[in-house]
């Protein structure tokens, strides 16, 4: 590791580059560094696309075969943006619930592709839970093994239809992304019988 020595820190604020063991280059501005357990914390450019969103990486410095400080800040840093507190519990609750929502699922003997089911509509509904091996939606539609479009039950109505269309595509995609695995599957098998 090229840095840091005994006594040596890096300063909010500095932006570096890191070349891990594995090749990988991270650069990023960094938010703190612990000496003592060599751990470096960078903001990058979020990886996501958005500019509004950064990514922030924890480095373990001993896996670490490279860093270059690229611009080091010696002026004081601005004071840290306030936390969240109570959406951070709140997505932290969320979290908890959600996986032991799967863990419950799989306790429960359900399908993978029952799994799989909950979590697409999961994703678009968030009111969505298990009871025994049905899944229930807004607690108005009720989805039941083996989950198809015509195990969907429930008030006709507007929350039907639409579970009704996610479901149905959720299948659709599978069949899909299936197709699309098989044919190339076919593919490297004809590439190495013509090769050999």
């Amino acid at each position: 590791m090229a840095a840091p020595g005994p006594g040596e820190y890096f300063s909010v604020g500095s932006q570096v580059s890191c070349l891990t063991c594995l090749g990988q280059r991270l650069q990023g501005e960094v938010v703190a560094f612990d000496y003592q357990s060599k751990m470096l914390t960078l903001k990058c450019t979020s990886s996501s696309g958005k500019p509004n969103l950064s990514d922030v990486i924890l480095i373990n410095l001993a896996y670490v075969s490279e860093v270059d400080i690229i611009n080091d800040r010696t002026e004081t840093p601005p004071p840290l943006a306030s936390l969240n507190v109570n959406k951070l519990a709140n997505r932290a609750r969320t979290e908890k619930e959600d996986k032991l929502s799967q863990a419950y699922a799989i306790s429960a003997g359900v399908s993978v592709e029952g799994q799989q089911l909950f979590q697409t509509i999961h994703k678009t509904i968030k009111d969505c839970k298990w009871q025994e091996k049905n899944i229930i939606v807004m607690d108005d539609v009720v989805i039941a093994p083996p989950y198809q479009v015509e195990n969907c039950k429930g008030k006709e109505g507007s929350a039907l239809s639409h579970v009704r269309k996610i479901v149905e595509k959720h299948f659709r995609d599978v069949e899909s992304q299936r197709l699309m695995l098989h044919s190339q599957a076919q593919q490297t098998q004809k590439d190495s019988t013509l090769s050999s």
